[in-house]
């Protein structure tokens, strides 16, 4: 097996360390077999490992080796973005929104306060034209993001949801068409839920802007405050939800911690230091990308032709407590 840096990506990042076997076609469970130390050592020290050249011949394999790794896979629950199981064994879709749009950098799950530390990434299918998976180091955007908004952001913020024709329903986000259902989903995971009189529902939690990582103890930017704040919307989708539907009920948002609004001017720094340390590579046909998924965020670029990635999450983690 060779370890090398992707060829295909900036020699100024260290992200993703590449692993090829000696001999291209050996079986992906061989990785695991051979090497399985090596790779947990290099998510903690470089955060992602992209294994290239491998045989992956059934997505079952691909979930073979993610559970090869000691944690049970993970359901996907009280989702922001429409996925499909694909396997009964915890593997899903990357998100199901249309080739045009991108999918800006986060790291999965930061917008609760549960989430999984491991997720892996199958290409089954490359596209054509885009549709990378590009990824970046939360330590260095925490550590490039302006102090000013690190300060602001270590006190959490605010996530705040509306349910309904404009967004995932609830009974897709919780899985359930059973009320009492979410109510105790909520009730455990410090969920603030309100139903609206038209059958809708409004949840509000709490959750980290900082989080610091379990095993090294290195603070982490983790969020997902530049996806939920209305200023990810295009400004003519922005202004109709919100002349349709008020401030209050468009499909989700988020304020500092103390209930007040976080100007748009804010996410214009941020989105420039998330950009400052994209990096990206392009997918090949069988590639497997595993990321600490606290150490590492993804995204998506737009795409044109056939496009399959599969997903996989383990090891829950979390401030519940």
């Amino acid at each position: 097996m060779s370890l090398s840096r992707a060829s295909e990506v900036s020699a100024a990042s260290s992200l993703p360390l590449v692993i090829e076997p000696q001999r291209r076609g050996e079986p992906l469970l061989e990785a695991f077999a051979q090497r399985s130390k090596e790779i947990d050592a290099a998510l903690i020290e470089i955060g992602g490992v992209l294994l290239r050249g491998y045989s992956v011949p059934s997505i079952e394999s691909f979930q073979q080796f993610a559970a090869a790794f000691g944690h049970p896979l993970l359901s996907y629950e009280f989702a922001s973005t429409p996925r499909s199981a694909v396997t009964r064994d915890g593997v899903y879709t990357s998100t199901e929104y249309p080739a045009h749009q991108h999918i800006p950098l986060h790291s999965e799950q930061a917008y609760t306060r549960e989430w999984p530390m491991k997720i892996w990434f199958h290409c089954v299918t490359a596209s054509p034209v885009g549709g990378e998976t590009p990824i970046a180091d939360n330590r260095a955007i925490y550590r490039d993001m302006p102090a000013a908004i690190r300060d602001r952001f270590t006190d959490g913020l605010v996530y705040v949801r509306n349910y309904g024709d404009f967004d995932v329903p609830w009974q897709k986000v919780f899985n359930t068409t059973r009320r009492d259902q979410v109510e105790a989903f909520c009730h455990r995971a410090a969920i603030e839920c309100e139903w609206q009189s038209d059958g809708g529902l409004r949840t509000r939690q709490w959750c980290q802007g900082i989080e610091r990582h379990p095993r090294t103890g290195q603070s982490v930017w983790f969020n997902q405050a530049h996806l939920f704040h209305v200023s990810n919307l295009q400004r003519e989708v922005r202004e109709t939800l919100i002349d349709a539907l008020g401030l209050e009920n468009i499909p989700r948002n988020v304020h500092f911690a103390d209930g007040s609004a976080i100007p748009d001017e804010l996410f214009s720094e941020i989105r420039a230091v998330l950009a400052k340390h994209t990096v990206m590579f392009p997918w090949h046909a069988g590639d497997v990308l595993m990321l600490d998924n606290m150490l590492v965020a993804h995204a998506r670029t737009p795409f044109k032709g056939a496009r399959k990635v599969v997903v996989a999450m383990a090891e829950p983690h979390g401030n519940l407590t």
